[in-house]
């Protein structure tokens, strides 16, 4: 009888590296950044060729991108390394460009609310999910904390222009950047979603991840290597002027509140990353403009339903705003004047126009 010899050790090696490949195809182990995992099953049709012919046209206009509006889809995401040679897509892409990027990762939607007082407690006065691409939730989120802050309004001066003077309890790049580094670092394998809460004193970002290694709280106040957690979503939000790439974004938060003459926030790593921006200075009272001024605040909810009305209806009139929303020409005109103050609505073309949307 013939005897057969069996390599078992060369045998254990090609089991163990047909293993690996397996795993490494099905998405089971991943060796790259989640950004850049290929394993979402979705294709071109679900991304949305407007969002990137817009995202062309605003990084040409903040960082001169390369690539002419005309640029394909596939042209695209090629140049941003978000689909690969056998045509999958990068979970970035989907978060970036994607018509429901929920869809396929439930917990990127971004979760807002607002308390009366100081603590979590009920009742709410404000309670918003809010779901989209990257650029919209954070354009989405940013709204929310501007429009629900005191906002100080001054007095014309002689000589001056007509525009009355007003000052946002909160400074917006800060909020914004808080706001950003929360979506774009945050860890998409997490069941959980960004968190905004925002107080009777304090704003506060949460964000389900950790720092990176190498980087601590302490490290956050002055300058550090910039080490995203999601560089191809990274990168995009940097084209489109949302974030910098020099690992300032923490230091500008600081450095924002301190010239507004607002304590200077915190950060924390405990389960979730978070972010505490003060809504009071030093004294204890919040920044106010010249003249004592007075203080006003919008009724959320109506600038939110003003807003879903121009959404589906961007030429539609005062009047017919005034007649949906069952109030004054007078109350929409307030409402709306604020929100072109926030830079969140503006008018093309005059009374013939159409109202436009913009991102914060």
């Amino acid at each position: 009888m013939r005897k057969t010899f069996v390599d078992i050790d060369g045998l254990r090696t090609s089991v163990y590296a047909s293993l690996i490949r397996y795993l490494e195809e099905k998405e089971y182990i991943r060796w790259r950044p989640f950004d850049a995992s290929n394993d979402n099953g979705a294709t071109l049709e679900d991304l949305n060729e407007d969002k990137m012919k817009n995202f062309i046209h605003m990084a040409r206009t903040k960082r001169n991108f390369p690539l002419p509006v005309e640029t394909s889809p596939m042209s695209l995401l090629t140049h941003l390394d978000l689909i690969d040679d056998k045509g999958r897509l990068a979970n970035a892409a989907v978060l970036l460009f994607g018509k429901k990027p929920q869809k396929y990762f439930i917990t990127s939607e971004v979760k807002c609310v607002q308390f009366y007082g100081n603590v979590v407690e009920k009742p709410m006065p404000a309670y918003q999910i809010y779901r989209g691409d990257v650029f919209e939730l954070v354009d989405q989120a940013t709204s929310f904390v501007m429009s629900r802050i005191n906002n100080w309004v001054g007095t014309r001066a002689k000589g001056e222009k007509a525009d009355i003077p007003t000052r946002p309890e909160l400074p917006i790049d800060a909020v914004k950047e808080a706001i950003v580094n929360a979506v774009c670092h945050r860890d998409y394998t997490s069941n959980a979603s960004v968190q905004i809460m925002l107080f009777r004193d304090r704003l506060e970002v949460w964000n389900p991840g950790t720092l990176p290694y190498g980087l601590t709280v302490q490290k956050l106040h002055g300058p550090h290597k910039s080490l995203p957690a999601n560089p191809l979503l990274a990168d995009p939000m940097y084209w489109n002027g949302y974030i910098e790439k020099v690992g300032t974004g923490t230091e500008d938060i600081i450095n924002k509140c301190r010239e507004y003459g607002l304590k200077t926030p915190e950060f924390y790593q405990e389960e979730d990353f978070r972010v505490v921006i003060w809504r009071v200075n030093e004294e204890g009272d919040p920044m106010r403009s010249n003249d004592d001024p007075k203080a006003f605040q919008s009724v959320p909810m109506n600038e939110e339903r003003l807003l879903e009305i121009i959404r589906e209806n961007p030429s539609i009139s005062r009047a017919a705003l005034s007649k949906q929303l069952n109030m004054s020409e007078r109350q929409v005109r307030k409402i709306i004047d604020q929100l072109r103050e926030n830079g969140v609505l503006t008018r093309e073309g005059g009374n013939s126009g159409k109202w436009i949307i913009n991102r914060i």
